[in-house]
């Protein structure tokens, strides 16, 4: 999982001369919950069939060239990389929507995790 990669991947896109932006987002492991406890660590796993529709979904979106998603599955530690999305568009407001409907529905359809907290 390399995001730099994933950039260089969406550029070789055939119809990459119609975009104007790459956006990127990296998603990591965070050292306290949103109710302010210490994790120690995180359990994560992803429905893979549930990503590709969402993505073939955003692909659809007016504007949108390329779209592509890593998820790594498994027992993480805050820092830990956890997440690449790369979205590739026309104009900001296309991307800038379409990339935080698609982490959005991504965190509430496709992930599942675990928090295990510090005592």
């Amino acid at each position: 999982m390399n995001l730099q990669d994933m950039v260089d991947r969406t550029k070789e896109h055939p119809d990459i001369h119609r975009a104007g932006m790459i956006l990127c987002h990296n998603g990591v492991v965070r050292a306290t919950s949103r109710e302010g406890r210490t994790v120690g660590k995180v359990e994560v796993r992803a429905d893979r069939n549930r990503l590709t529709k969402i993505i073939d979904a955003v692909k659809e979106r007016e504007g949108i060239v390329e779209v592509l998603v890593e998820i790594k599955e498994g027992v993480f530690y805050p820092g830990d990389d956890i997440m690449y999305v790369v979205v590739a568009g026309d104009f900001r407001e296309n991307v800038f929507s379409a990339m935080i409907d698609l982490v959005n529905m991504i965190k509430k359809d496709v992930t599942s995790k675990h928090e295990k907290y510090e005592k």
